[in-house]
């Protein structure tokens, strides 16, 4: 792939300062691009990298002197590196067809231009879209509908009656429509509540690595359009997650929980079961959330509370040693004063 920066300036909304005509091959990091690449400059942390990159050409958001090389000058130069980078991004590879290696039942229908590598498995009834990419030791469970232009790569697990939407993609390891934890106690016993419910992924969603998302104790666990989670995140069952939210890895979110729209939660977060997450919400990493929180808040902390909140609060954890010395020398000079009354 070639292209001039005049015409990577047109497909991000950019100005070129500079030749406009100078022919790019490739796109990477400051420190890594090399002569015929562009790479992107955003935060000032980074200028002696800018200042040493071999980058034949930049991203910015405003001319910068510390490059002498032609700039492209858009309103937000991350965005604009990401899509340029999808234009230089190589191929999800293919395998040609269907292996003869793969196990499809009878029943499965299939639509045109899938790639399906050896070693996958797809169950009775089950559904999959045109332009569907499964890699090996991928499993597909019974009636499983999987929609157009699904990349589901090695070792995912989906589990019967789950659905998965257009454009969806799924990391390597995940499990999709696991049962649910409900258990009801019976004296001592532990006595288990079938699962009988599903998965609804919609259309755009991205799924980290290594995660597990429950199917619902009745009726449904919904992750809804456009949602992305990193690696290692558990969703239980019942949880509603709302559209264009962002989930960052090791993410626990208990059972019935019903979160809204483009909410961003940190890593490490645990949220409470039959908690409700208003939309916009911001949720610190490591966080832990006991109760619900209205749209709009930006929360920190073990529990949850409004970030300059939490500030304050581990600002004086900090200090607790320190006050608790302070408090004995105080106690011992009250009890020296009593003494001498």
């Amino acid at each position: 792939m070639k292209l001039s920066l005049k015409k990577i300036a047109n497909l991000v909304g950019g100005n070129v300062i500079g030749n406009d005509s100078f022919i790019i091959e490739g796109i990477n990091s400051l420190d890594a691009a090399a002569q015929g690449e562009i790479s992107f400059f955003a935060d000032r942390k980074y200028k002696e990298s800018l200042r040493k990159t071999k980058a034949s050409a930049i991203i910015v958001s405003e001319e910068n002197l510390l490059f002498r090389g032609p700039q492209v000058v858009v309103s937000n130069p991350a965005l604009a590196y990401a899509k340029v980078a999808s234009i230089f991004a190589p191929p999800v590879p293919r395998y040609p067809g269907i292996s003869e290696q793969a196990v499809l039942h009878d029943s499965t229908r299939i639509g045109k231009d899938v790639s399906i590598y050896p070693l996958v498995y797809v169950g009775e009834e089950a559904l999959i879209g045109d332009g569907v990419i499964m890699f090996p030791g991928v499993f597909i469970g019974d009636r499983v509908k999987i929609g157009n232009g699904t990349i589901i790569y090695p070792n995912v697990t989906i589990l019967q009656d789950c659905q998965i939407g257009n454009n969806v993609i799924i990391n390597a390891g995940t499990v999709i429509g696991s049962d649910g934890f409900g258990f009801v106690r019976d004296g001592p016993v532990s006595v288990k509540i079938p699962q009988i419910g599903m998965v609804q992924i919609d259309d755009d969603v991205e799924i980290g690595a290594n995660s597990c998302i429950d199917r619902a104790a009745s009726g449904k666990t919904w992750i809804k359009r456009g949602v992305k989670t990193d690696n290692f995140v558990h969703v239980a069952h019942n949880v509603i997650i709302g559209e264009d939210t962002i989930v960052v890895a090791q993410v626990a979110i208990s059972g019935s929980v019903h979160i809204g729209r483009q909410v961003i939660i940190g890593g490490q977060v645990a949220i409470s079961d039959h908690v409700e997450i208003g939309d916009r919400v911001m949720i610190g990493s490591q966080s832990g959330v006991p109760k619900s929180i209205p749209s709009g808040e930006l929360v920190s902390g073990t529990p949850a509370m409004p970030h300059r909140l939490w500030l304050k609060t581990s600002g004086i954890i900090r200090r607790l040693p320190q006050f608790n010395e302070h408090l004995r020398h105080l106690e011992k000079r009250v009890a020296e004063l009593e003494k001498n009354l």
